[in-house]
């Protein structure tokens, strides 16, 4: 597994790509590695057959369209850099489409349920308050997990309101908190975080009850344990960012504004928010309109 670790080195120290990242290319490369090894074929030989032989594998296993995208993503960078490196003289994968996925729009739940689980933790004790500040500023700011998870008080800046996040790609954005958010932190930072911190030891913004980092799944669980106390029933990961866009967009925000806000690279990727909140509309005029 050499090429694959030496691929993930140059992806990191080129692109700058983000652990979950680099965690996934390994997770699909070392799968088509093992795949081929009764084949008696090694990664870096594969044929043109080899990939599209996999990718039918996948099909035929019971794997989505979007799983074997996935796959396929990570195999034509590793062969695109074996090629440009002169470890192969052909990438298998140039000639190889990407399966057509449906396109799914992001689950945004109303403004009401998003105020039910803002209200969910007890903000009387440390970590309810600690809860209570991390789901104000996962809406207020529209942050991915990770991103929220991974901020250090060095990035915070009250007195401005704002954050400097470290986005997808080491990309660096500045955030707005909100004053609403920016309350909860302060009384976060004043009340809860000493005690999960006596001597201010650890960097980390967000920290569990033992004072270590917050964590992704930590954080997850969290919400999905509140979600339930809220009365609500299904919810993502990101349900919070998806909000934050959707929301803001019902409310006349410049989808460009939304754009910067998210750290999204491409406006089309913004996009899709429009269909959210349009779909939004809809329900709305189809529940109320006496003639709709």
């Amino acid at each position: 597994m050499l090429a694959i670790e030496r691929f993930l080195d140059r992806k990191w120290a080129e692109q700058g790509l983000a652990k979950n990242t680099l965690s996934s290319y390994r997770s699909d490369l070392v799968l088509y590695a093992r795949w081929l090894l009764p084949r008696g074929v090694a990664l870096l030989q594969a044929s043109r057959v080899d990939v599209m032989d996999y990718l039918a594998f996948s099909y035929a296993t019971g794997n989505k369209a979007r799983t074997a995208a996935r796959a396929l993503s990570a195999l034509k960078q590793f062969y695109g850099l074996s090629v440009r490196d002169g470890l192969r003289t052909e990438d298998p994968c140039s000639q190889v489409r990407a399966p057509k996925l449906p396109r799914s729009l992001p689950k945004a739940i109303g403004e009401r349920e998003v105020e039910a689980l803002l209200a969910a933790p007890d903000a009387s004790d440390t970590l309810g308050l600690r809860d209570k500040a991390m789901l104000e500023m996962l809406y207020a700011t529209g942050l991915r997990v990770t991103e929220l998870v991974s901020l250090q008080g060095e990035q915070v800046n009250l007195r401005q309101g704002v954050l400097r996040v470290l986005g997808k790609g080491a990309k660096e954005r500045l955030v707005p908190i909100g004053e609403v958010a920016q309350d909860w932190l302060e009384r976060y930072l004043k009340e809860s975080r000493p005690a999960l911190n006596p001597g201010n030891r650890d960097p980390a913004l967000f920290l569990t009850q033992r004072g270590a980092p917050m964590t992704r799944q930590a954080f997850w669980y969290l919400i999905k344990r509140y979600a339930l106390r809220a009365g609500i029933r299904t919810l993502s990961p990101h349900v919070l960012r998806h909000c934050f866009a959707t929301h803001l967009l019902n409310h006349g925000a410049d989808l460009r504004v939304v754009q910067l806000l998210l750290g999204h690279t491409n406006l089309s990727t913004t996009q899709i928010y429009t269909h959210v909140a349009r779909e939004g509309l809809k329900r709305l005029y189809q529940l109320h309109h006496p003639r709709a």
